[in-house]
């Protein structure tokens, strides 16, 4: 299991897998007061967290499946990266597509985090790519099932 150093300068406990297979842990809002989103819109909630990701790794912040289906809260720049050299505090940039407002709360679950390694590339200037079945279909190319 890779190490990860944190502060934690919130209320909330450090976020946890819920589930022995859960690919992401749940960020809580750090709040001094309620938050109103209004129908479309947005706000950066904080979550009180700052954390050293090692060299090689990113985080995600994604929104939350359970919010978005029910109270239409969702992640606007979802996923929202984490370089391994941010330093500061994790804030969530969280949009209310619902048609009512919705409030956050202190400790309130508002999205969740994956860590994963990720693969830098250089780039190899060509004049031609490998053919494939699919080719150049893009959009919708492959059917709807």
């Amino acid at each position: 299991m890779t190490k990860v150093k944190v502060i934690n300068r919130s209320d909330n406990a450090l976020p946890t897998y819920q589930t022995p297979h859960a690919a992401g842990m749940d960020l809580r809002a750090q709040l001094e007061a309620p938050v109103a989103l209004a129908p479309l819109e947005r706000a950066i909630i904080p979550t009180g967290l700052f954390i050293e990701l090692p060299e090689g790794y990113e985080a995600q912040v994604r929104p939350r499946s359970g919010l978005a289906a029910k109270q239409g809260l969702t992640v606007l720049n979802s996923p929202g990266t984490i370089d391994a050299d941010y330093r500061g505090e994790i804030g969530v940039i969280l949009v209310n597509l619902s048609k009512e407002t919705v409030t956050i709360s202190q400790g309130d679950r508002i999205a969740q985090m994956v860590v994963a390694p990720y693969t830098r590339i250089s780039w190899e200037d060509t004049q031609a790519l490998t053919e494939t079945e699919r080719g150049a279909g893009g959009f919708g190319s492959t059917g709807r099932g």
